[in-house]
């Protein structure tokens, strides 16, 4: 039986007088690859800071992999399995590639925490395992293809693949469940291409469930098994990409009633 990795329950969040995000529902299989679009000011990214407890819902339940994230910090959900990436770019830019996956690295949970005599001391455990995370992290950037830029500054990168190295740093969490915020936001056609064959590669290779918020839609629709429109907060369509696109209430939210009434005609 397929997990599920994500599941909501009429999430609600409120500020004021305005109901941002207002019930919204969504269930995701565990590996799959789940697309969540709408026009600006739908409500796409407050859905993100509510599953990942930069805001927390005024009503609703949110469960992940079978626990309750309603009430968690972040740190605590990056802990049960859940990382995220921005619309904008945030990396430690005055770091190296490397570094920036050796601080996620220290998010993930199956790695052992040592304490400061230890760190101190540099005890022989203690350098075993920083030998083994970097290790790791070697291993996560070859499959990124930025295995030979481990030692340059991260804000040096082409902006390419500063955005990879985003995707690679949430994978170094340890992460079961991948929020991708408009990944391909700035990227030229070459570049768009390339991240959606390194989107697949991370979902078979690490066993990884992405969920993804995206304008582009050629990739959107390249990727997705499964597409959820959200417009002015409220979820007004899911199904297949094709069964997306040919759907009324999502093409009156893109593009107003009289597109609507044009393809009825």
């Amino acid at each position: 039986m397929t997990q599920i990795a994500l599941k909501t329950e009429k999430l609600t969040i409120q500020f004021g007088g305005l109901k941002a995000v207002n019930e919204f529902d969504i269930e995701i299989k565990s590996g799959m690859i789940f697309g969540l679009i709408g026009p600006n000011g739908a409500g796409k990214t407050t859905v993100f800071n509510m599953l990942t407890g930069v805001y927390q819902p005024t009503s609703g339940s949110i469960i992940g992999f079978n626990k309750n994230l309603v009430g968690l910090k972040p740190f605590q959900i990056t802990h049960a399995g859940f990382a995220r990436t921005f619309q904008n770019i945030r990396l430690f830019k005055n770091l190296t590639v490397l570094q920036n996956l050796q601080v996620a690295m220290d998010q993930n949970p199956k790695h052992k925490k040592f304490g400061l005599l230890s760190t101190l001391i540099k005890t022989a455990k203690l350098l075993e395992s920083e030998g083994e995370k970097t290790a790791e992290c070697l291993s996560i950037l070859k499959i990124f293809n930025l295995d030979s830029r481990a030692e340059e500054i991260a804000s040096n990168l082409p902006y390419g693949d500063q955005r990879r190295l985003e995707i690679a740093r949430a994978i170094a969490t340890g992460s079961r469940l991948l929020l991708l915020d408009e990944p391909a936001a700035g990227m030229n056609s070459k570049e768009t291409a390339s991240l959606m064959h390194t989107i697949k590669d991370v979902r078979k290779i690490f066993d990884a469930t992405v969920l993804l918020i995206e304008h582009d839609m050629k990739l959107v629709m390249g990727i997705c098994e499964r597409i959820a429109v959200l417009d002015y907060g409220v979820k007004i369509a899911e199904g297949t990409p094709s069964e997306i696109q040919k759907n009324p209430r999502v093409i009156e939210a893109y593009l107003g009633k009289a597109a609507t009434n044009d393809q009825a005609r």
